[in-house]
This record gives structure tokens, sequence and C-alpha cells, in this order.
């Protein structure tokens, strides 16, 4: 994940362009395998559930993709872009440090909001594929470690910018910011707990403020997650 805009305008860019037929069938079974992924896990998928709900033969969908590992790792891939798209490069917009760091934590906010009803693949893959090496784990492993380094980067800038003290160890704030996620899961989904999404925030705030240094002021945002009164999280229970 890099923070250079022309990454992002050729992903677009590619986007744009008319796809071919095969292409097309290709990007709907994904689009069609990553619904079931998010809702049986990706160790649930297999060609033949697959060319059921796309009313393929198993294969036509076995032409597109060769093996069930490649069409899991398709899946992995499609998500993680739609992640970039969601959290990181909006997120962008916002000036360096600080406001930068929140926007893309309130993205991730955002999106984990809805994904306590469809399930997020990063976590529900974690458990499929732990102990399981392969093409399919390095996949998974390698998505969540470009996060987590964009993570880092923007805690860098952050100290860069004078908004967060000079001693912050970027790695540990990350993981910290990190266990929030997984927590704000487990609570939300799980448990059913209707005030996860709160304390979340509140914790973060708790962990901006721990490694912040009053000497420079940071400048005023409205991050887009925090605006909003109501989620699909705090409405639960």
């Amino acid at each position: 994940m890099s923070s250079q805009p022309p990454a992002k305008r050729l992903r677009s860019d590619s986007a744009a362009r008319p796809l071919q037929k095969g292409q097309q069938t290709k990007a709907a079974i994904v689009d069609a395998a990553l619904g079931l992924a998010t809702q049986i896990g990706l160790e649930g998928l297999s060609i033949g559930a697959l060319a059921e709900v796309m009313q393929m033969s198993k294969s036509g969908v076995f032409a597109h993709f060769g093996s069930r590992e490649e069409l899991q790792i398709s899946v992995v891939r499609e998500y993680h872009a739609r992640f970039e798209d969601e959290v990181f490069y909006p997120a962008m917009a916002f000036a360096r440090g600080l406001p930068r760091l929140r926007a893309m934590f309130d993205n991730w906010m955002k999106r984990t909001s809805v994904e306590i009803d469809s399930g997020c693949i990063y976590i529900s893959g974690a458990v499929q594929f732990e102990d399981r090496p392969g093409p399919v784990r390095d996949a998974l492993a390698g998505s969540v470690n470009t996060w987590l380094s964009a993570m880092r980067r923007a805690i860098e800038m952050a100290v860069a910018e004078g908004h967060l003290h000079p001693g912050t160890d970027a790695a540990q704030m990350a993981f910290e910011i990190h266990a929030l996620i997984l927590a704000l899961h487990y609570e939300a989904r799980f448990l059913g707990s209707p005030d996860s999404l709160q304390r979340a925030l509140t914790a973060f705030d708790g962990i901006v403020g721990r490694f912040s240094t009053a000497a420079t002021p940071v400048p005023e945002t409205t991050p887009p997650a925090r605006s909003r009164k109501t989620t699909r999280v705090a409405t639960q229970g």
C-alpha cells in the first residue's frame, strides 16, 4: 500500500477501461466469491458452490481460475483492493500527520461497522489459515502486513509533523490500534455488545493522547466516520 497517488490512478484507469467478456465473467465470479467468503470464510469456498451461485457449470468456473486455491487468492486480492479504496486512499486527502492517521482509523471503523454483519476476511482468514502454510496464507498475511505498514508510516509522519512525541514507537502504536479492531469484532460480532464501537473510538483517543505532544497544536479535522451519530454496530443489541 503506497501513499503515492499514481498507484490509485492506475487502478482507476484500469477499472475504467471496458473489460472483455471473459474478464467481465471472471470479475463477476470473484465478486460472488467475495460475497460468499464474507459469510462462510475462504475455507468454505468451493468451485461447486460458486458454480451454483453463478448458475454456471463447474468447468466454466474452473476455466477462469484453474484451482480452488487460485480462486481464494483472487478473493483475497479483491478484498484488499476494496479495503484500500474505502480506507486508505480517502485518508490521503487529509493533512499529513495526526489528521491523516485519524482519518485512516475512522475509515477503518466505518468499514468495520458494516462488516459486523458480513464478516471480515482478514480476521476469519487468519483463524482458518494461521497454521496452514501456503499461497493463500501468504496472500492474506501479505495484505494485512501491507495495511499495517501503511499505518506505521502514518504514525511516523505524525511524529515528523510534531503531533506525536519524538520517542513514539510506531510499531507499538500500530499494534495497539490494530488490537482495537480485533476487540471490536469480537465484542460486537460475537458478544453483541451495543457500545463496542464507542469504546473502540474512546480507546483510540486514549492511545493518541498517550503518544501525543502538547508542543504543537494539531490541525482541526472532522473525520468522516466520527461525524456519523449512528452506525450498524451502535444499534445492535
